[in-house]
């Protein structure tokens, strides 16, 4: 498995979301809406999920080993990082 794109769709300063991302997977299959969400312990990144009709959330998509949730969650703070990066040197520019 090879991420080959990881897209900031939009990106919040305020509030505990932080941004909502596109991730590619070997130019062949995106999940939509993985989000970047600030937690007690830092930022961390959330599946695309659904509310059940018992009130809880379930992932629509999810990495099955740990291995590869590592490797997506390091690609979208990544993505997102440079995404605030490029947004701060805009406002000054």
């Amino acid at each position: 498995m090879n991420i080959t794109d990881v897209r900031v769709r939009k990106l919040n300063l305020e509030g505990k979301m932080k941004a909502i991302v596109s991730v590619t997977f070997d130019n062949a299959f995106v999940v939509h809406d993985v989000k970047v969400v600030e937690g007690q312990k830092g930022l961390f990144v959330a599946m695309p999920s659904r509310k059940t009709t018992e009130g809880d959330y379930r992932d629509i998509a999810h990495p099955i080993s740990t291995d590869a949730r590592e490797i997506i969650a390091t690609a979208v703070l990544d993505a997102y990082q440079t995404a605030i990066a490029d947004s701060a040197s805009n406002e000054i520019a």
